[in-house]
C-alpha cells in the first residue's frame, strides 16, 4: 500500500510525538509510508524521521501555514499517489475531505476528548459532512470515542469509529540510561517532571503551586514549548520559585529526563490520550495525572489521580509517594504493569488491518 499520513506540523506535541514513532515501524511492514506537512518547519521531529527514511512534503512553513486554505491544491494533487491518505488534527481533516474523490481511502485519528470548535454554533453539520467522508474514525481512547458519537449524533458515521490506543517503544524507555551530570546536580533532591506541550488543554500552572506547597528540596523540570510557556514563566517568579522550577524546552533525551526523575505528572484540563504518561509510567516512575476522560482510564488504578486544578491534593500525593518508599515501589509496580499495554507495535499492526480491511470493503464495492 501506499500510505500518506497527514499532520499540520512537527512542532511539539502528542499527536507529533506520536506519528516520529508510529510512521518508521508502519513502513517496516513492507508498505510506503510517507508524510505530509501544512507547515514544514524543521524541528527536532522532523530530524528524526528524516534521518529514518520518511519522505516528507511541506505546504508551507510558519504558524499560518497551519491553516491555510489554499493548501486545498497541493493537497489534492499529492493526494492521488496514494491508496490511503490518513490524517491528524482538524485543518488537515477538513482540507483532505474537500480535496478527496473516490479515491483515496481516508482515514483520521480523533486525539482528543474536546475540541473548540464542537462549541461552534452550526459548525457540527460541517462536521458530520466531514467525518462522513471518512472510511474509518480511529479513536485513540474510550472516552475520545464515546464523547465524538454524542456529538456527531449519527449512526451512518458512527459505526465507522474504532478505539485503537496510542502506542509506544517500549524499550526506549525501560532501559534509558540516567543523565549521570544531571543526577550529580541534584543529589538529595525529589525531582518532579511533567512532558507537555504549553497550550490550552495542558495546567501546568496547578503543579507550579503545587510545588509552592511542597518543601525546598522538591524541584520541578518541565520539558516543552508553546504559548503558554511565558504566563507559567511569570507564575513562577510570581511565588518565587525560580530556583526549583526549571523551563527545559523541547528536549530530544526525554528518556533520559525521565530515567533521572522520581515522580511524573500529567496536568491537564482534558485529554485525549497521554503518550507522557505511558513513557513516565514505562520508565519506572509513579504517575500522577489530573482526574479527566482518558487520563483516569490510562492512569487510573496504576498511578495516582488528583482533582482536576487541585494543587494542594497534588502537592499531598506528590510528597506522600514521595516519602513513602513502600508505597513508591507499589506505585512504580502498578505503572510498570500499565505500561505493557501500550505497546507501539499493538497499534502498527491495528492501523495495518484498518487499512488493508477498508480498502479490500471499498474495491468490493
Amino acid at each position: 500500500m501506499r500510505i500518506l499520513h497527514v499532520i499540520t506540523s512537527l512542532r511539539a506535541g502528542g499527536a507529533e510525538h506520536l506519528l516520529v514513532d508510529l510512521l518508521p515501524k508502519l513502513k517496516s511492514t513492507g508498505h510506503q509510508v510517507d508524510l505530509l506537512l501544512f507547515d514544514g518547519t524543521y524541528t527536532p521531529f522532523y530530524e528524526q524521521l528524516e534521518e529514518q527514511g520518511i519522505e516528507i512534503y511541506s505546504l508551507g512553513h510558519g504558524m499560518y501555514s497551519m491553516y491555510n486554505p489554499l493548501h486545498l491544491f497541493q493537497l489534492k494533487r499529492i493526494m492521488r499517489k496514494y491508496d490511503v491518505v490518513h490524517t491528524h488534527n482538524t485543518p488537515c481533516q477538513l482540507l483532505a475531505a474537500i480535496a478527496s474523490g473516490r479515491t483515496p481511502l481516508l482515514v483520521t485519528t480523533e486525539h482528543n476528548t474536546f475540541n473548540r470548535r464542537r462549541t461552534w454554533k452550526g459548525w457540527s453539520a460541517v462536521d458530520r459532512w466531514m467525518y462522513g467522508k471518512y472510511a474509518r474514525i480511529v479513536c485513540v481512547s474510550q472516552s475520545t470515542e464515546e464523547k465524538l458519537i454524542d456529538y456527531l449524533q449519527d449512526d451512518s458515521i458512527c459505526k465507522r469509529i474504532i478505539t485503537i490506543p496510542n502506542g509506544i517503544s517500549l524499550e526506549r524507555y525501560r532501559n534509558a540510561v540516567p543523565d549521570e551530570n544531571l543526577r550529580r546536580q541534584y543529589t538529595g533532591k525529589h525531582i518532579v517532571i511533567m512532558v507537555a506541550a504549553f497550550r490550552q488543554q495542558k495546567d501546568q500552572k496547578t503543579l507550579i503551586c503545587a510545588m509552592k506547597q511542597l518543601p525546598e528540596t522538591y524541584v520541578l523540570w518541565l520539558v516543552g514549548e508553546g504559548e503558554n510557556r511565558y504566563e507559567c514563566e511569570m507564575k513562577v517568579a510570581s511565588l518565587g520559585l525560580k530556583d526549583r522550577v526549571l523551563f527545559l524546552g523541547n528536549c530530544t533525551n526525554v528518556p533520559s529526563l525521565l530515567a533521572v526523575a522520581d515522580i511524573v505528572v500529567m496536568s491537564s484540563h482534558y485529554e485525549g490520550f497521554s503518550l507522557s504518561s505511558i513513557e513516565g509510567m514505562a520508565s519506572g516512575k509513579p504517575c500522577i495525572a489530573s482526574d479527566v476522560p482518558a487520563l483516569s482510564e490510562i492512569v487510573g488504578g496504576a498511578g495516582m489521580l488528583f482533582p482536576c486544578g487541585d494543587a494542594c491534593r497534588l502537592s499531598a500525593l506528590i510528597q506522600q509517594v514521595c516519602e513513602d518508599k513502600i508505597l513508591y515501589q507499589q506505585v512504580t509496580k502498578r505503572c510498570r504493569k500499565r505500561a505493557m499495554r501500550y505497546d507501539i507495535l499493538n497499534m502498527v499492526a491495528s492501523y495495518k488491518w484498518i487499512y488493508e480491511s477498508a480498502i479490500i470493503k471499498m474495491n468490493d464495492l
